[in-house]
């Protein structure tokens, strides 16, 4: 079974009613279809956190596997800096995570991004 996150712009009311439906099937012992959500207040604090380059370093980091960060900016070609300030940024929102030796990982195995363009 595939790791899989879903990420997009929602509100906080629509937050709540996922969160209270999810809350109400568990209580009811239900079959619970577990779900990882990241969402955003707008676009723009969307695209604000997932800019090219950190998209980027997600997928060389599904394909290569763990790194250190000096080894992600190596294989990216970057400034071992701004990949720095890049890992710290997803991992602040648990895009990648570090291992128990250190190294940076994407758990994710699909990263399933929605935009609603029309309200």
């Amino acid at each position: 079974m595939s790791k899989r996150i879903d990420i997009g712009v929602e509100d906080a009311k629509e937050g709540f009613r996922r969160f209270s439906d999810a809350w109400n099937s568990a209580r009811s012992n239900s079959d619970i279809n577990t779900e990882v959500h990241l969402n955003f207040e707008n676009l723009e604090a969307l695209i604000s956190v997932l800019t090219p380059k950190r998209l980027e370093l997600l997928k060389s980091l599904r394909q290569q596997g763990p790194l250190s960060v000096k080894g992600l900016a190596e294989a990216l070609g970057r400034d071992y800096k701004n990949v720095h300030v890049d890992t710290a940024e997803l991992e602040a929102v648990n895009l990648i995570q570090r291992t128990d030796s250190g190294l940076v990982v994407a758990p994710w195995d699909v990263i399933d991004a929605h935009v609603r363009l029309v309200a």
